[in-house]
């Protein structure tokens, strides 16, 4: 009982710190003075949710940009994040500043379009995750207000949908069925004052705006209270109206059908009834309607009227185009009709939802020129275009998600952290029959591979230069950068255009139909004790789709014949990758000592500069030896004829001082307001550096190793060279986060084309 009764108390903790007690109208008003945001309007309250969660930095399209952690859906551990489209998502948040200030585009609605799967979905869930748990907030708190006109006469016909009468008075309280703002109780000319102060108080870069009235309903029973007290000769009629026997303010959590609008592909109904709701005959008959339609009897079930006070959603708005000219004044009037005689105010941040089949129904009149008919619509949509994900990063991680359902975002800065994540195994449990369950492995590389491929199908290759491939672009997208030995090239000095990427291309939903495939397909491998066949490797996983395009109907022959010709790219830059992997393994105790390396770098720029090292024994001069044997035998960049005794050549020294000091003196001036020394350089913060301590290749592993042959690998003779090589190098493979089979299987892929190069 201890565990569960500890679950229902902080259940009951939650629930009390969401929900408050009802206040009366002037308690609000105070509330209001001492935080204006619960006083919101719909499109600056969705800039306030937004905000809230703050920003952090990404990499997309090569550039750093600020992302705003709300849409990576903080509020749900990141479920339906949305991954990318940032810069798309950064001028949505601007739109919506700009509506919300009432600086423009007060007319517009706002439009996402995109091909499937680039998360337009996820848009939608993550704003109503966002919005409903900044609802919880103290600062986001959301009120309407709700009515009880029974206690105003004991014949009054009460404001209900019918039924008794005589329940208990709290069943006497019916709250604002489309959410309306307390301070549209107010008479506009007092309401204009009252926000005048409020905005006085708040200070805020975006005021305070309401001008909407009370919602029929609450007319309604305003109306009623007014006649009444004004019958009996009260003079404070507003007092008497909004007193807290017939009026109070409650704080409400925001949610699909309050506060929230969404419409489905699949609802249906007369434009009207999809709007605003609909009229219910039967219960006419019920209500003292005095010879007109009771507002009372309307069901404001319709998509403005849950969205109102916040957020209308159209999704899958080709499957409603009968209902977008219905919209087409509701952004800039703020108003829709129930009917010819009763209209309602509306305050609702409008935001439809499509695939690119919207624009096909858009652009049906073109041909008309000046005549045609949905130029007025086309003229109110905002467009906002998500697009296929173009970084590497974020389509690993997106196949990943889709892959295992984990949930956090890759809230990663660290560039060495990143890389891990991208080439990391993926394992997963697969059922292969009733109550057989077995251990699969997506190998090192082989959901970067698969993420790698979809990228450079996304890409433009026409404005690549002819000495770099579409994977180089794909890198420069991902990082900024590419590294080129010892030369970094930055993506500035290419002339790219990222606003046509992404555009076409494999989305992810094919790729993770393929893996899903694969998992659950024995590749046909054998090994003496090890069970390789449970192994997906890359160029499985990259075959795979190159078949696959034949049969997915969502690819033109066009686009099947492009994507194939780019396979082979993928699966060099992947062979590349593991080559490293090997290479670092055959070679670790190749790996120098930190004193090392920092004690050539301290005599190299102690030699650039003409000055002395700080030694124990005092300063002495750079020493020559101590260069030339890190430059020869760790380096390997040049041999003895470059050195004429320990005086190094031109070669040399240009080296030392493009290479070396260059890469020295940028990280110097990056740190310039840390106290920057020699002694404080951390060598694995400068890339240049790093890549020519980490460069390896064969010659080293000649050199090493002579008796090694890469043709005996997948079975050395015993008691060989290679057998220990091999021995060491997988044993080295899975400290890394290699298993063995992987190990086993990826070193065999690299030495079969080391071999035919060997000799």
């Amino acid at each position: 009982m201890g565990p569960k009764k500890n679950y229902i108390r902080r259940a009951d903790e939650r629930l009390r710190s969401t929900y408050e007690e009802p206040m009366s109208l002037g308690e609000y008003v105070d509330a209001a003075f001492e935080q204006p945001s619960i006083a919101s309007h719909a499109s600056k309250y969705l800039v306030e949710a937004i905000e809230s969660k703050g920003t952090r930095t990404v990499i997309e399209e090569g550039e750093e940009r600020q992302r705003y952690r709300f849409f990576d859906d903080p509020a749900n551990d990141g479920e339906h994040a949305i991954l990318g489209n940032t810069e798309v998502l950064n001028r949505f948040v601007d739109d919506l500043r700009t509506i919300a200030a009432e600086r423009g585009k007060g007319e517009k609605i706002i439009w996402f379009d995109g091909p499937t799967a680039t998360g337009k979905s996820e848009l939608k869930r993550c704003l109503v995750n966002g919005l409903r748990e900044y609802s919880k907030t103290e600062a986001g708190r959301r009120y309407t207000v709700e009515w009880n006109v029974a206690t105003a006469s004991s014949d009054t016909r009460g404001l209900s949908y019918g039924g008794d009468t005589d329940e208990q008075r709290e069943d006497d309280w019916y709250e604002s069925p489309v959410q309306s703002h307390p301070l549209s109780v107010f008479p506009d000319d007092v309401k204009r004052e009252l926000l005048a102060d409020l905005n006085d108080r708040g200070g805020d870069h975006i005021p305070v705006s309401l001008n909407e009235s009370l919602d029929p309903f609450c007319r309604e029973a305003y109306d009623y209270l007014e006649e009444m007290y004004r019958r009996s000769g009260k003079r404070e009629l507003f007092s008497e109206v909004t007193d807290p026997q017939h009026l109070r303010v409650k704080n409400y959590v925001v949610d699909v059908g309050q506060g929230i609008g969404v419409l489905h592909s699949e609802d249906d109904g007369t434009p009207k009834e999809r709007l605003v709701g609909s009229w219910m005959p039967s219960m006419l008959r019920e209500l003292d309607s005095r010879g007109r339609k009771n507002p009372q009897a309307f069901s404001y079930d319709g998509v403005l009227s849950q969205g109102n006070s916040l957020l209308t959603i159209v999704e899958d708005a080709t499957q409603h185009a009968d209902l977008l000219q219905k919209l087409l004044n509701v952004p800039d009037e703020g108003h829709v009709k129930l009917d010819k005689g009763i209209g309602m105010d509306i305050d609702t941040q409008m935001l439809i939802i499509s695939n690119p089949d919207l624009d096909v129904e858009l652009d049906k009149y073109a041909d008309r020129n000046g005549r045609d008919p949905l130029k007025a619509l086309k003229r109110r949509l905002d467009k906002h275009e998500f697009r296929y994900l173009t970084n590497l990063s974020l389509e690993t991680e997106l196949i990943h998600r889709e892959l295992t359902n984990q949930r956090p975002v890759w809230d990663i800065e660290d560039e060495e952290e990143i890389r891990e994540r991208i080439e990391q195994p993926v394992f997963l449990d697969v059922r292969e029959g009733p109550g057989s369950i077995r251990r699969r492995e997506l190998a090192p590389h082989a959901v970067e591979a698969a993420a790698m491929y979809s990228v450079v199908t996304r890409l433009e290759s026409e404005d690549v230069p002819g000495e770099y491939d579409i994977v180089d672009k794909a890198l420069l997208f991902d990082r900024g950068y590419i590294q080129e030995g010892d030369t970094r090239v930055e993506i500035d000095e290419f002339d790219f255009d990222s606003d046509a990427e992404g555009t076409h291309g494999i989305p992810v939903t094919f790729t993770r139909d393929i893996i899903a495939d694969l998992l659950h397909d024995d590749r046909d491998r054998h090994h003496p004790t090890l069970d390789v066949s449970a192994v997906v490797m890359p160029e499985d996983v990259l075959d795979a789709m190159a078949e696959g395009l034949h049969d997915a109907p969502v690819f033109s022959r066009a686009e099947r014949a492009e994507y194939e010709g780019r396979v082979a790219l993928v699966k060099e830059y992947i062979l590349d990758r593991q080559e490293e992997d090997v290479l670092s393994a055959v070679l670790a105790e190749k790996n120098v000592e930190q004193e090392t390396v920092e004690q050539y770098v301290e005599h190299v720029y102690a030699w650039a500069a003409d000055e002395q090292v700080e030694t124990e024994r005092g300063p002495v001069d750079p020493d020559p030896l101590i260069m030339k044997l890190f430059e020869t035998e760790h380096l390997g960049r040049f041999d003895e004829s470059a050195y004429a005794g320990n005086t190094p050549s031109s070669t040399v020294e240009e080296f030392r001082r493009e290479k070396v000091i260059t890469a020295l003196n940028r990280y110097a001036w990056e740190n310039r307001d840390e106290g920057f020394t020699v002694q404080d350089v951390e060598l694995s913060e400068i890339p240049v550096i790093r890549a020519v301590l980490e460069s390896h290749d064969w010659d080293d592993v000649r050199r090493l190793f002579e008796d090694f042959d890469p043709a005996q690998w997948d079975d050395p003779p015993a008691n060989t060279e290679t057998e220990q090589v091999k021995e060491d190098t997988i044993e080295r493979m899975v400290d890394a986060g290699y298993t063995e089979a992987s190990a086993e299987l990826t070193s065999r892929a690299v030495m079969r084309e080391v071999r035919y190069r060997w000799d």
